[in-house]
C-alpha cells in the first residue's frame, strides 16, 4: 500500500460517537511531558473499551504463574542509607523482611497458550508492607514498544490473533512496528533470545516505567526499579523453543514450581537506578521515555535488597487467576513520576481488575493488604462480603466527614515536594524522541548468538510480509546499524539502494544524526564495539539453553555476575 495513501479518503478514524481522531497517536498533557488530564475523552474511551475486550481470562498476561516469597532489605541505597531517597518502611532497616506474591506471565497469548512463545514476560510483584500493598508490575524487558498509553491498544491488537483469521500475524505485527519508530529499540530485545526465556527463574525483571522516590523531608528522585536473578539468565532459540512447544506447553511453570517443591528457592538482587527530579535536557532522550533505559555507565545499579520465592500456591484459581495488580498501588514514599505509560497504565490495570475480577476484588485473600488496617466508607457492589470498617467504628457512618465516630483523615499529611510544572495543554510527543540511539546500543551489546538469532528472526518473519512492509523496516534496521540492515535485508533481497527512496515517515522527526545517516544509508561505517557503550541493562551474559535442559530440568542454577557482560 502507498504510504502516502494512508491517511485520507473514507478511511478517517472516529470515535463511536461519530467524532474523527485527528490525533491518535498522544494524549492531553500539561506540556509535552505532562502531566496528563483527566479529561483525556479519547484516551478513556479508547482504553475503558480495550479493558472490556475479554472476559473472563485477562485481556494480556492471561497465562501466568503466582508463588509467595519475601524481600529482605539492605538497609541502604547502594552505599548511602535507604532514608537519603525514600521513606518508604520496607527499605529503612537492614534485614527487614516483607511478605510477597509474584505472578510471573506471557503478554499475548491466551490462558491455555505455550509458556515459550516469542513475547515479553510479565513480572508483577505486590509487597504486602506494614503501610499496605506495595504493587510493582514490570516486565522481564526494560523498555517497551511505546511511549504513550494512548497507543496501548493498538499495539496490542497489532500482536494478538487477526480478527478474521484468528492468527497471529506477522504482516500484522510489522506493518504497525513500520509505522512506529520508537518500537525498534523494544524489537531489537524481543526478537532477540531474550523474547524466549528458557524459564521464569532465567529472567531479569525491570519496572519499566519512571517512578519517583520521596524521602522525609519530602524530596523527590526519579527511579527505575531491576530484579537480576541469581541463577543467571538462559533463553532459548526459536528453534530449541520449538521442539519444547512440542512437548510442554507449561514449561516454565513446571520449573518454577518443582524447584521451590524440592526447596531451591530462587533470588533476585534487587537494584534502583536513581535520578535527580527534572527534566533532563543535557540528555538526548527523556527520562520519561519507556522506550529508552538509563545507561548504567552514567546512573549505576544500587543494591537494595534480595528477593527470595519459597511457597507455591494452594489454589490455582483463587490465587493465581484472581490475584490483581495495579501501577497505582503505591506506599508512603514512593510515587508517580509523569511518564505517560505510567499515568494510563495507573487508570487502566485498576479498570480492568473491577471489571475481570469483580468490584470489591480487594476482599480477596490473596489481593488483601495483610500487614496492615483497612478502613474505607467503600460498601456494595458485586460480591462483597463485609464492611471494611475500623474498631468503634459507628456503623451508621459511611461518609466523612463526621463528628459521630467515622473514619477521619490521618492526622499528618506526609511533605511531598516535586517539581512545579508549568506548560500549555496540549497533545504532542515527547521533543527527545531520539528512536534509534539506543536499539544501536543493544544491537552492538548482544552476544554473537544473541545477534545471529535475531537475524535470523527478522528475516524469517519478515519474509511472510508484504513487500512495503519489508522495506520500511529495513529502512529502520539501516538507520539502526549498518550489520542491522544488510543481514535482515539481504535474507529479503532488500538492499539499502531499495529503500534509500523512502523518506521519513509522517511526523516522524530526526536527529541530526539520524539525518546523516539516512544520507549514507548502509554506509555509515558502523561497528559491532560493546566497549563503545559501557555496561548497558541487559548486556550480561545469557546462556544458550537448550530444549532438552528445559525439558529435563536441568538448567543452571548459578548465574553470571553484573560485571560478567556480553562476551
Amino acid at each position: 500500500m502507498d504510504e502516502k495513501n494512508m491517511s485520507g479518503g473514507d478511511r478517517v478514524l472516529t470515535n463511536r460517537q461519530g467524532h474523527p481522531i485527528a490525533n491518535n497517536q498522544s494524549q492531553r498533557t500539561v506540556g509535552s511531558r505532562g502531566p496528563a488530564t483527566l479529561e483525556n475523552y479519547q484516551f478513556l474511551e479508547k482504553i475503558t473499551h480495550f479493558d472490556r475486550e475479554r472476559i473472563p481470562e485477562r485481556v494480556v498476561h492471561a497465562r501466568g504463574f503466582v508463588c509467595y516469597g519475601e524481600f529482605e532489605a539492605t538497609g541502604k541505597i547502594g552505599d548511602e542509607p535507604a532514608s537519603k531517597y525514600t521513606r518508604a518502611k520496607l527499605f529503612q532497616q537492614a534485614g527487614k523482611k516483607t511478605p510477597l506474591a509474584i505472578r510471573f506471565s506471557t503478554v499475548i497469548g491466551g490462558r491455555d497458550s505455550s509458556e515459550v512463545a516469542r513475547d515479553p514476560r510479565g513480572f508483577a510483584v505486590k509487597f504486602y508492607t506494614e503501610d499496605g500493598n506495595w504493587d510493582l508490575v514490570g516486565n522481564n524487558l526494560a523498555i517497551f514498544f511505546i511511549r504513550d498509553a494512548i497507543k496501548f491498544p493498538d499495539v496490542i491488537h497489532s500482536l494478538k490473533p487477526d480478527p478474521v483469521t484468528f492468527r497471529q500475524e506477522p504482516n500484522r505485527i510489522f506493518d504497525f512496528m513500520s509505522q512506529t519508530p520508537e518500537s525498534m529499540h523494544m524489537l531489537t530485545h524481543l526478537f532477540s533470545p531474550r523474547g524466549i526465556p528458557a524459564s521464569y527463574r532465567h529472567m531479569e525483571g525491570f519496572g519499566v516505567n519512571t517512578y519517583k522516590m520521596v524521602n522525609a523531608q519530602g524530596e523527590t528522585c526519579l527511579v527505575k526499579y531491576h530484579f537480576h536473578p541469581r541463577c543467571g539468565i538462559a533463553s532459548l532459540t526459536a528453534e530449541e523453543a520449538a521442539k519444547v512447544q512440542g512437548q510442554d506447553f507449561g514449561s516454565a511453570s513446571k520449573d518454577l514450581f518443582t524447584a521451590i517443591e524440592r526447596g531451591n528457592y530462587p533470588q533476585w538482587d534487587m537494584y534502583v537506578q536513581i535520578m535527580e527530579d527534572h527534566d533532563h535536557p543535557e540528555l538526548e532522550w527523556d527520562p520519561l521515555d519507556d522506550t529508552k533505559i538509563w545507561p548504567e555507565m552514567d546512573f549505576p545499579l544500587r543494591h537494595i535488597g534480595t528477593m527470595t520465592l519459597n511457597r507455591n500456591v494452594e489454589d490455582f484459581f483463587n490465587e493465581n487467576e484472581q490475584i490483581a495488580m495495579g501501577t497505582g498501588v503505591l506506599v508512603d514514599g514512593l510515587d508517580f513520576s509523569d511518564d505517560k505509560m505510567l499515568v494510563g497504565r495507573t487508570f487502566s490495570y485498576s479498570d480492568t481488575q473491577r471489571y475481570r475480577v469483580g468490584t470489591n476484588y480487594l476482599q480477596l485473600p490473596v489481593n488483601q493488604a495483610k500487614n496492615a488496617k483497612v478502613a474505607t466508607n467503600l460498601s456494595g457492589g458485586t460480591m462483597s462480603y463485609r464492611r471494611e470498617m475500623a474498631p468503634g467504628q459507628n456503623p451508621h457512618v459511611n461518609y466523612e466527614p463526621s463528628i459521630h465516630n467515622g473514619l477521619t483523615e490521618s492526622p499528618v499529611e506526609q511533605p511531598n515536594n516535586p517539581p512545579e510544572i508549568h506548560g500549555r495543554l496540549t497533545r504532542s510527543v515527547l521533543e527527545r524522541r531520539n528512536d534509534y540511539v539506543q536499539a544501536r546500543g543493544r544491537y552492538c551489546t548482544m552476544m554473537d548468538w544473541e545477534r545471529d538469532d535475531l537475524v535470523f528472526n527478522m528475516g524469517d518473519l519478515l519474509g511472510q510480509c508484504e513487500r512495503d512492509v519489508q522495506e520500511r523496516m529495513v529502512w529502520h534496521f539501516f538507520l539502526v546499524h549498518d550489520d542491522y540492515g544488510r543481514r535482515v535485508g539481504e535474507k529479503l533481497g532488500i538492499s539499502a539502494d531499495d529503500v534509500r527512496k523512502l523518506g521519513p515517515l509522517p511526523k516522524q522527526i530526526l536527529t541530526d544524526e539520524d539525518q546523516r545517516r539516512l544520507q549514507n544509508l548502509g554506509n555509515n561505517g558502523d561497528r559491532i564495539d560493546p566497549t563503545v557503550w559501557g555496561q548497558w541493562t541487559s548486556s550480561v551474559k545469557n546462556y544458550k539453553a537448550s530444549a532438552e535442559e528445559v525439558l529435563m530440568g536441568k538448567l543452571p542454577n548459578e548465574g553470571m555476575t553484573r560485571s560478567q557482560a556480553a562476551e
